[in-house]
């Protein structure tokens, strides 16, 4: 098993001993028929008891414990109780991460690895308390990494919807499915719109990753997590928490990063997502040797998809002046020196020169746009834009949707300026930009709550109703 799984339950010490703090009336679930005499009595054999109890125990009978604890939580609906029975787990769980592989011994009840175990903990992710939400969450992890792993097409990275693909031929080299893929296939599914749209700020973000840096590991989990559109969620998260104060998040959101690099649909994805600006930041700032060494290492990986192009991305986004610094410091971990000396010569000879519209083109297309200097160049404007008409518009269609979508202020400021910019300099840009609805999107950010977006909202919507001569007049 890992050892990465002893960090799961790190944080969770006091507020379980609190909950464990309860008396649970067992006797009325087995009279109301919703555990067995048997559960009841293995229940009471386990709880209130030693540490060293506990674990003799288990080591006679760890299974059909597993059963009785795992009846409680199918077939009771009580909080107080399902959140105890919880804590029970977590604490099993705390005094050996290896107890998570009793879940998948058989026992009079069930076969050995029945996925059966996993669906109970999925459902209880629906469950409105975040207590309940959180210890379903980590336990479901521990199980997916301790499960039989055979020699199966999901775990080396083929997904039982590609099996019979033409371009997964592979899989029949494999010993058939994972019974398990389709609750793992759930779980990320979860996990992933806890990233989107947290259930418990600021703790599900921070407890999702920490799952998703674990299950990421395996082949098959990467698969489900790029189908579920994870890789396209990880670098905004990466801009927001990018401080020494959240260096553990970072390191285990650029865990996630790193290890979706070996995937190169993801890391085709990384390219366009803004992912390699914001791993530089994050290795421009970064203090603790982990996170510096795991984003470079994902650095690393990115670049060596030569066919991507991404070293221009990088040498934009200032990682060879990072390279720079960073070589004339000393590190504890001495495969540093080594990874900073490969990037430095990767880069030099993986430089190409971009044309002003291409930058353009890249920062657009990430998502995320800044005050850079080209922005406010006339001559970039002049220059360039007739290329924004290639593709049917396809860049200024992007940039309209960062201005009615973005959850960066910033960014909705800076693709309203660049907007004024297209009407001020093309022929046709007021009718163009009226055709596309750029004009109702720009209005209603008029009374944006940010001043920036506000005030640039407003000097756009200007230029969409005033006539050509007129703009020429206010520009002089």
């Amino acid at each position: 098993m890992a050892t990465y799984n002893n960090t799961l339950f790190n944080e969770d010490g006091s507020e379980v001993a609190a909950v464990l703090q309860r008396d649970i009336p067992w006797d009325t679930y087995m009279t109301a028929r919703l555990i067995t005499d048997k559960d009841l009595q293995l229940i009471r054999k386990y709880d209130k008891r030693s540490d060293d109890q506990r674990s003799s125990l288990l080591d006679e009978a760890g299974p059909a414990y597993i059963d009785a604890f795992v009846s409680v939580l199918r077939n009771v609906t009580k909080e107080e109780t399902v959140q105890y029975v919880l804590a029970l787990l977590v604490k099993m769980l705390q005094e050996n991460p290896k107890h998570a592989r009793l879940f998948h011994h058989p026992s009079d009840q069930r076969p050995a690895g029945a996925p059966d175990i996993l669906q109970v903990f999925i459902r209880l992710l629906q469950r409105q308390d975040w207590f309940t939400q959180e210890k379903a969450c980590k336990i479901l992890t521990l199980l997916i990494e301790s499960r039989p792993k055979s020699y199966s097409a999901f775990s080396n990275g083929v997904l039982s919807s590609e099996a019979s693909t033409s371009s997964s031929a592979a899989a029949s080299v494999y010993a058939g499915e994972d019974p398990a893929e389709q609750h793992i296939s759930s779980f990320i599914d979860w996990l992933v719109s806890e990233l989107r749209k947290p259930s418990h700020a600021p703790k599900a973000v921070a407890c999702s990753t920490s799952c998703l840096a674990a299950l990421l590991h395996e082949r098959g989990c990467r698969a489900l997590f790029l189908r579920a559109g994870g890789v396209q969620v990880l670098p905004g998260l990466i801009r927001s928490s990018n401080s020494p104060s959240n260096s553990q998040l970072l390191y285990e959101l650029s865990l996630c990063v790193w290890q979706m690099t070996y995937i190169h649909q993801a890391a085709a994805a990384m390219g366009i997502s803004g992912t390699v600006k914001a791993l530089v930041d994050v290795a421009r700032l970064a203090q603790k040797e982990k996170v510096f060494r795991v984003t470079m290492s994902a650095l690393r990986n990115l670049l060596n998809y030569t066919e991507l192009g991404l070293a221009s991305d990088m040498v934009e986004a200032g990682l060879p002046k990072i390279v720079a610094t960073r070589q004339l410091q000393t590190w504890g971990d001495s495969d540093i020196p080594e990874l900073l000396s490969y990037l430095d010569e990767s880069l030099k000879a993986g430089i190409t020169v971009l044309s002003s519209f291409e930058k353009y083109r890249k920062e657009v297309l990430s998502g995320s746009l800044d005050w850079s200097p080209m922005h406010t160049s006339d001559l970039f404007w002049k220059t360039n834009i007739d290329k924004f008409e290639e593709k049917d518009f396809q860049i200024l269609r992007v940039l309209l949707k960062l201005i009615e979508a973005s959850r960066e202020f910033r960014t909705q400021a800076v693709g309203c300026f660049d907007l004024g910019q297209f009407i001020q300099y093309h022929p046709q840009g007021r009718y163009i930009v009226a055709d596309l609805r750029g004009k109702e999107l720009v209005m209603r950010l008029m009374g944006h709550p940010d001043a920036e977006v506000q005030k640039q909202a407003l000097l756009t919507v200007q230029k969409i109703m005033l006539t050509k001569d007129k703009l020429e007049f206010l520009s002089v």
